[in-house]
């Protein structure tokens, strides 16, 4: 038995008035990735089974490297928010969810850092 109101029991146990915000950006990324997903493929698909000269000349174009550095950027980002709801809706674990958390950031910093810096690569001429 309890001496605390209803009120004081569930006192920060509620929203914590950021989910609008994760869910608005979720949304954001979600249609800037159509966008990009799109132009990716109809830039791939008009180079029309050119070799890899051909692919990295378009690729060094700055309008290309721009749109394919934003391309891998905003995938990361994506793929980091949806992954954080999937752990903090079905880890109950606070301790392995934080732990877990902390792995995806590492894990999809790491890989949007390696696809940005092969697209630099590709984009300065820097031989293999």
């Amino acid at each position: 038995m309890s001496l605390r109101s209803p009120l004081g029991r569930v006192l920060g146990l509620g929203s914590a008035q950021g989910g609008s915000a994760h869910w608005y950006a979720q949304r954001l990324t979600a249609v800037a990735l159509v966008i990009l997903g799109v132009w990716f493929l109809i830039s791939l698909a008009s180079l029309d089974g050119a070799g890899y000269e051909s692919v990295t000349v378009w690729l060094r174009a700055p309008l290309s490297t721009a749109l394919a550095l934003l391309f891998v950027v905003v995938a990361a980002y994506h793929a980091r928010l949806g992954l954080q709801v999937v752990v903090e809706d079905y880890v109950a674990d606070k301790g392995v969810r934080l732990v877990v958390l902390m792995a995806i950031n590492f894990a999809l910093v790491l890989a949007a850092l390696i696809g940005v810096l092969a697209v630099l690569r590709i984009a300065f001429g820097v031989p293999a």
